[in-house]
């Protein structure tokens, strides 16, 4: 399975952004092969409709699950259409994200943050 991590950079070591639709980068990580990827957030300097734009470049990425911080109404609904499972994880490196995730000790968003939440006013 293939995880989408919202990042601020391309390493391992970047911090979890909490923005998902307005993050730098995203990683890929690949469960099965042990590989990551790291991709630029095509969407985050978009004027609008960044989130839908991101939830699609996960869903062209194949991915399973996306950890991140909060996500939008559109967005939210975008992957919960696709049957994608979306966490919540703050203040954490990707490392320590995907280690949370595997041990199971991050929640399931089941329900979208406010719109917008990665205008310059998610949580940090």
């Amino acid at each position: 399975m293939k995880i989408g991590i919202s990042s601020t950079g391309n390493t391992m070591e970047s911090a979890l952004d909490p923005r998902f639709g307005r993050c730098a980068y995203f990683v890929i990580h690949d469960t099965d092969a042990g590989r990551n990827e790291f991709i630029e957030n095509a969407a985050r300097s978009a004027s609008g409709g960044a989130g839908i734009a991101a939830a699609q470049q996960m869903i062209d990425s194949d991915v399973g699950a996306v950890i991140t911080g909060n996500m939008g109404p559109n967005a939210f609904d975008v992957m919960k259409n696709a049957g994608i499972k979306v966490y919540r994880c703050a203040d954490a490196d990707i490392e320590t994200a995907l280690k949370l995730y595997s041990d199971q000790k991050l929640a399931l968003i089941d329900s979208a943050g406010p719109a917008h939440a990665g205008m310059g006013q998610g949580g940090h």
